[in-house]
């Protein structure tokens, strides 16, 4: 998947946020992070455009419709992020 923009909406104190922020980093991910509290215009756009009132909530745009993921899990993230079939995958 070639990910064209990655973006994060966080807020401080949020230790979900935090470990999201090293999971992108750690696998040089770029992402553009959103900080709900200081920029109530990143919060408002989580809630409307992205039905989200969680946070982390991460918004990835790859194709036509972006896909939104909130919370950390980092399964379902490894899961998305890197497509690529197992060795154990029928193809």
């Amino acid at each position: 998947m070639a990910l064209t923009r990655v973006l994060l909406f966080t807020q401080p104190g949020c230790l979900s946020c935090e470990l999201m922020k090293v999971f992108l980093e750690a696998r040089e991910i770029a992402f553009e992070e959103r900080d709900i509290v200081s920029d109530p215009e990143a919060r408002r756009e989580m809630i409307e455009q992205y039905d989200s009132e969680e946070t982390p909530t991460m918004v990835i745009f790859s194709g036509e419709t972006p896909e939104v993921i909130t919370g950390f899990d980092p399964v379902r993230l490894d899961q998305f992020l890197d497509p690529t079939p197992s060795s154990d995958s029928v193809t």
